[in-house]
């Protein structure tokens, strides 16, 4: 059957160590969404998943048709883009909230049973 092997991670077999442990995942905690290269794009796609900012996007895009325009252009892109600004912000935060905690349990101290 299938067995795992584990080396201690100590000097002299380091070299084993990282030779065998490229073939295990890891067991590192990760909770949050987010990254720094896909918050913006992710961020956004979840952002229009919601009925309300669609109708907005949908105000906007019509209001810059000349026949139908009501407003200036501008003003009516003002509550959209704050309304996304303001939650991508607070999902941000909220991420980077959960990245402190998950880096502070990934590098807490273990005991491991060994008979």
């Amino acid at each position: 059957g299938k067995h795992r092997i584990v080396i201690p991670c100590l000097g002299h077999f380091k070299e084993e160590y990282e030779k065998v442990s490229k073939l295990y995942m890891n067991n590192k905690i990760r909770t949050t969404k987010y990254t720094l290269l896909n918050f913006l794009p992710r961020n956004l796609f979840e952002q229009f998943h919601r009925v309300a900012n669609l109708y907005f996007l949908f105000l906007v895009v019509l209001n810059w048709i000349p026949l139908v325009e009501a407003f200036q252009k501008e003003i009516t892109m003002l509550p959209l883009v704050a309304v996304l600004t303001i939650i991508a912000v607070k999902d941000g935060l909220e991420d980077y909230s959960k990245y402190k905690m998950d880096k502070q349990i990934n590098n807490l101290l273990t005991k491991v049973y060994s008979r």
